[in-house]
């Protein structure tokens, strides 16, 4: 909201600073849109790939484990380097991290259909995308969801780890539709936050970080928001 402010500040300063902001903000949000789409194609990529090279061994194998915790620690430390890295560094290690997640992904391959993956990847693209631009033109705040978001989040991963003892089908399902709401929110949320983080003061350096993290955010939103729509409703092989 404060970036509506300063656009509406601006606007009653000269139409001319009006543009300036607006044409700013829009090629920021661009280049996290670019970094996103770019950073969700080559996580699909690397899975075909390791699916068509390794088949079923790589999700026999202890190794598994390896790709399934290594982006949870990349992205850790992205999120909390994030202030001391270098642009290139920073979006060197996104990438990464999309290339990770792509060989752990690969075991949806062998456990759902390509046809339903390929049907919810494009519902979960219309609904992410829809939700994105709700976030991006709302005048709502939305910041008042991000606790209750945040906790939603914070219940699944526990029921996840609890779920994963317990083996229970009826809790799986819980855990999906819980889930699809609570990104499906995110989605939303996170446009609108990264809308007001923009500053047209920023340097190259700050805007480049702000706009990798940002991918970042959003990326981990529609990634878990087609994995819960996949667990709903894919066609199991």
């Amino acid at each position: 909201m404060s970036n509506y402010d300063q656009n509406l500040a601006a606007s009653s300063a000269g139409g001319g600073d009006t543009i300036a902001v607006d044409t700013g903000l829009r090629d920021y949000m661009l280049r996290i849109y670019n970094y996103m789409a770019a950073g969700v194609g080559l996580t699909a990529v690397v899975a075909w790939l390791t699916y068509q090279l390794t088949g079923p061994a790589l999700l026999e194998s202890p190794l598994m484990w390896v790709f399934i915790l290594a982006p949870l620690a990349l992205v850790f430390f992205i999120g909390s380097r994030i202030d001391t890295l270098s642009v290139s560094t920073a979006r060197l290690l996104f990438f990464i991290y999309a290339a990770l997640v792509g060989v752990s992904l690969s075991t949806l391959l062998h456990i759902y259909t390509s046809a339903s993956i390929t049907r919810v990847f494009f519902i979960a693209a219309a609904t992410f995308g829809a939700l994105s631009v709700f976030g991006y033109t709302t005048r709502r705040d939305l910041s008042r969801l991000g606790t209750f978001l945040f906790m939603g989040l914070i219940g699944i991963i526990i029921a996840t780890v609890v779920n994963l003892f317990l083996e229970s089908s009826g809790l799986d399902w819980l855990i999906s539709v819980v889930g699809v709401g609570v990104f499906a929110g995110l989605t939303a949320y996170d446009t609108q936050r990264i809308k007001t983080m923009y500053d047209g003061r920023d340097d190259e350096t700050s805007a480049g970080r702000k706009s990798v993290i940002s991918a970042l955010s959003l990326y981990l939103n529609f990634i878990n928001l087609f994995m819960m729509l996949l667990r709903l409703t894919g066609g199991r092989r």
